[in-house]
């Protein structure tokens, strides 16, 4: 949930003819497009002569491409620059498109998801029950889900209390010292609601800078949903979570600090609906991620129209480091000042629809233009329509980014589906929208039946649409799991807040890296009790696929036993966590011997929080067995552990031994 900010760097060749004069100036962030990496770059130009401004200041030109491409120039791959001065006639003609004298992408073409509601009544009413539509919210009594009944738990050696003051939300966190947190916003409330909100009452150490006092973030613990616990929140303030003794404390100054996460700078771009030129001028760089085609954004001149009392006097002719520090500026502006609406509504797909509301027979568009806007070329222009790229950005714009990643590429968790699927297969004429109806909610639950996502996948692979065609190339009954397009192409390896759910990387199970490596296979996720050398060997004979024996055998503690067992027992802890849930899914872990067993046991006491979480639910469901009843908490630091987990053991083989149940089907 963080984001990249405008640093000082050094400039990359240019795709512009090259003027007279550069000055290089800086901003450093690495992103991730489909299988490319991302990196930004502001770029000071002159077409004329010297500058006559403090350090140069005349064209100041933010620009992410393909690192791959780095000092050649950048001409196919597409990006945004973000222009402080105008943009210089040069590129305009380069362009070859006229300004757009109208826009979708100001504050006033936006009228908020009310004004879609009279004629779309079906999709406002099914949106208003989508977790989009509550992905961020103000705290009150229709929107909190947590019980703040003055529930308490235990963490870390400290107390945390959740209760109601005067009508407002409060958490409240004990231990050597005394905070109290006011909450003025939710975040999500599908599996969990995580909340916002800032310290009202308590000491400051002097280690400690304010902000936890004067802004508003994300707070230490939210509740999950389906069993009604509190619990310490994961996946905020951090690129990757972190083993016992390494995550936050929030009980301690320095720490909580360290992992401080203000909502406004590194959440609300995405969970809540700007007018897009608020975003092209403050998040350029998460946009850039997956854009479809080149865009040349005038910042200074947009604000300076639409946003004045965000910039400083005189601001064209601030020096370079002052109007780097006005763009870094922008995205830490809270949404509530701003934002169309708070959580995801209409217009933050469909961009700005004030000229459809007033006139319907006038379609909205899925580009962005405006008069502060330039792309496309001379000779391709841009189409501002329902094209293929441009529908999938809409989801791209927010479902990409960087995530830890399996050795094959694919992200260990989820919420940059669409930058996974750009890494895979079929997304150069799939969308988004080919499997996901963005009015509808998913539900707890994928609903859709495995025979309708084979017809999905079968529209473009119709070589496939007979049972003998799909029998041959899978090599299992038509209709059985086996044979199923998304449990070979795209098998569960994604951890998705309370479930491991499917990765939109649609990738081979021949993949080499996956199987050298020893992470998750699609074959070993079914058949959890064969070996790896099992499935090899059927890879080989079914596709041809031939792997370095060596090299797998390095990443693998015992390739010629059960696949499962080596996954539980990987130094990596996203393909333990898959192991365990294979194993849970399938319900395979009867008729294996009693290591396998206990090896699926130690996952209740694996060094990751999140592992033992999804361990404690994948036991409650299997066995029925309430590990609360026994003293265990996931969220319990290894010595506190040991007392349960020395209970568990028993109780749970005793359960394998005593029970049987039908596997899944």
């Amino acid at each position: 949930m963080t984001k990249g900010k405008y640093q000082r760097t050094q400039d990359n060749q240019s795709e512009l003819p090259p003027p007279p004069i550069r000055w290089p100036l800086v901003i450093g962030l690495s992103l991730v497009l489909g299988i490319a990496v991302f990196v930004g770059v502001i770029v000071i130009t002159s077409e004329t002569g010297p500058p006559q401004r403090p350090n140069g200041a005349i064209a100041r030109r933010l620009e992410f491409y393909n690192t791959s491409q780095a000092g050649k120039a950048p001409q196919k791959t597409p990006h945004i620059t973000v222009w402080w001065d105008d943009i210089p006639a040069l590129l305009r003609k380069a362009t070859g498109q006229l300004e757009n004298a109208s826009s979708n992408i100001h504050p006033g073409d936006y009228v908020g998801p009310e004004a879609c509601r009279e004629c779309h009544k079906e999709n406002y009413d099914s949106w208003s029950h989508h977790p989009h539509r509550w992905m961020n919210a103000l705290a009150d009594t229709s929107t909190v889900v947590g019980d703040f009944s003055g529930k308490s738990i235990s963490y870390l050696g400290g107390k945390a209390t959740f209760f109601k003051e005067n009508g407002e939300y409060r958490m409240r966190l004990e231990r050597e010292e005394t905070q109290t947190y006011a909450i003025h916003q939710t975040i999500g409330s599908r599996f969990f609601q995580y909340y916002i909100g800032k310290q009202i009452d308590g000491p400051i150490s002097t280690t400690q800078r304010t902000d936890q006092q004067e802004l508003d973030h994300v707070l230490p613990l939210g509740y999950w949903i389906d069993p009604g616990e509190w619990v310490p929140i994961v996946h905020v303030g951090q690129h990757e979570e972190l083993p016992d003794g390494q995550r936050m404390d929030p009980f301690d100054a320095r720490s909580y600090q360290n992992n401080f996460s203000l909502y406004s700078d590194a959440c609300d771009a995405c969970h809540t609906t700007s007018p897009l030129g608020d975003l092209l001028s403050g998040n350029a760089n998460q946009l850039a991620r997956e854009v479809p085609g080149n865009i040349e954004w005038a910042v200074a001149n947009y604000l300076a129209e639409e946003r004045p009392h965000w910039l400083p006097p005189q601001h064209k002719s601030l020096p370079d480091a002052q109007a780097v520090g006005v763009l870094n500026s922008l995205d830490a502006i809270p949404a509530s000042e701003h934002a169309v609406t708070l959580g995801i509504s209409c217009e933050s797909c469909h961009l700005g629809c004030r000229e459809h509301a007033e006139h319907p027979e006038i379609l909205p568009k899925f580009f962005p233009y405006s008069p502060h806007l330039l792309s496309g070329s001379v000779d391709k222009p841009t189409d501002l329509g329902r094209t293929h790229d441009n529908v999938n950005w809409a989801c791209g714009r927010c479902h990409s980014g960087e995530r830890p990643q399996f050795a094959g590429g694919m992200s260990t968790w989820n919420s940059t589906e669409f930058s996974d699927a750009m890494r895979g297969s079929c997304y150069s004429e799939l969308k988004c929208i080919d499997c996901h109806n963005p009015h509808q909610a998913i539900g707890q639950k994928w609903t859709s039946t495995p025979a309708k996502d084979d017809a999905r996948c079968i529209k473009c692979h119709q070589e496939y649409e007979s049972e003998e065609a799909q029998a041959a190339h899978s090599h299992h009954q038509p209709g059985s799991k086996g044979s199923r397009c998304m449990n070979c192409h795209m098998p569960r390896i994604n951890e998705g807040m309370q479930d491991v759910v499917r990765t939109h990387t649609i990738f081979s199970p021949t993949n080499t890296d996956m199987i050298q490596n020893n992470n998750p296979n699609a074959c070993n996720q079914c058949h959890t009790d064969k070996s790896i050398d099992w499935t090899i060997d059927y890879l080989g004979k079914w596709y041809g696929s031939n792997f370095v024996a060596n090299k797998r055998q390095a990443h693998s503690t015992s390739p010629a036993h059960s696949a499962a067992l080596d996954w539980l027992q990987s130094k990596n802890e996203a393909v333990r966590l898959v192991a365990a849930d294979s194993l849970f899914r399938t319900k395979s872990v009867w008729g294996q011997d009693t290591t396998i067993q206990d090896a699926l046991i130690n996952a209740l006491d694996d060094p990751y929080l999140l592992n033992r979480q999804f361990a404690r639910r994948g036991f409650e469901e299997l066995l029925g067995v309430k590990l609360l009843d026994y003293g265990y908490r996931f969220y319990m630091m290894p010595e506190e552990r040991k007392q349960p987990m020395a209970k568990l053991r028993q109780v749970l083989r005793a359960a394998f031994a005593e029970s049987t149940p039908k596997k899944a089907e």
